[in-house]
């Protein structure tokens, strides 16, 4: 099958579904951090709603493009609400439990973060500024939830290469949106996001803090003197002037 071919498919069924999963998996994930802090539903439900949905609210706000996507389709709060029922009435743990979350967030972060970036690029921001864009379409939410709860974003430090895997997809999202190819460009986002965002969790990886990658720069030696002059003593020049010493003969 060649690129024509595929072009002329309409994957946007696909990508709605992973669009969804994400949010439902976000609103869970927001759930878990209510959970635990001891939050009543209350707390659940926003903390559900603005992991989930966050990071679209403030990418339409920025482009100002209309109403937010997400209070225009109900779908989408109706699937942060239940993210957040799910975190509420069930205690999800486990490893597998853990690793069905992480893999479903992993997806969803390439397709916000393509997302964000074609819909900038759409509107005529130049290719920087919209994969700033995509990068806040990603992690916008949990950034918005960690701030909720007066916590440092995760995303600041501290954490596997998450918003590194934001901006590669965002970066591949640029580039072949800008060749005509947007559809190849979520594919590849979404993989590509998910795969980074995987593997650097099960190995650890991690950026380098201030701490941990310093630059020496050379010190600069001070020249010494040629000359020092003496250190003035009693009478007239010191315990080692002439006549003053032990051997001296002096009484």
């Amino acid at each position: 099958m060649d690129v024509v071919a595929v072009e002329s498919l309409d994957p946007s069924v696909a990508f709605d579904v992973v669009d969804l999963l994400g949010v439902l998996t976000n609103g869970i994930l927001g759930g878990a951090v209510a959970r635990q802090l001891k939050m009543d539903p209350v707390g659940f439900a926003f903390l559900a709603v603005v992991s989930a949905l966050g990071g679209g609210l403030l990418r339409d706000t920025l482009l100002q493009v209309g109403f937010p996507v997400a209070l225009t389709n109900p779908a989408y709060l109706i699937t942060a609400i239940a993210g957040a029922a799910i975190a509420y009435f069930l205690h999800l743990q486990g490893k597998w439990t853990n690793r069905v979350l992480v893999v479903a967030d992993a997806f969803a972060l390439g397709c916000w973060a393509a997302t964000g970036t074609g819909k900038a690029l759409d509107v005529g921001l130049s290719w920087l500024p919209a994969v700033m864009i995509g990068v806040i379409t990603a992690v916008g939410g949990g950034m918005i939830r960690d701030i909720a709860v007066g916590r440092v974003p995760m995303i600041f430090g501290g954490n596997t290469l998450y918003a590194t895997g934001a901006v590669i997809g965002s970066a591949e999202m640029a580039v072949l949106h800008g060749l005509g190819y947007p559809n190849w460009g979520m594919a590849a986002a979404i993989l590509t996001a998910a795969t980074v965002t995987v593997v650097a969790r099960r190995r650890g990886w991690r950026l380098p803090g201030a701490g941990e990658w310093n630059v020496r720069l050379p010190k600069r030696e001070r020249p010494r003197p040629t000359w020092r002059p003496r250190r003035p003593g009693r009478g007239d020049g010191g315990r080692d002037a002439p006549g003053r010493g032990k051997d001296s003969g002096t009484s």
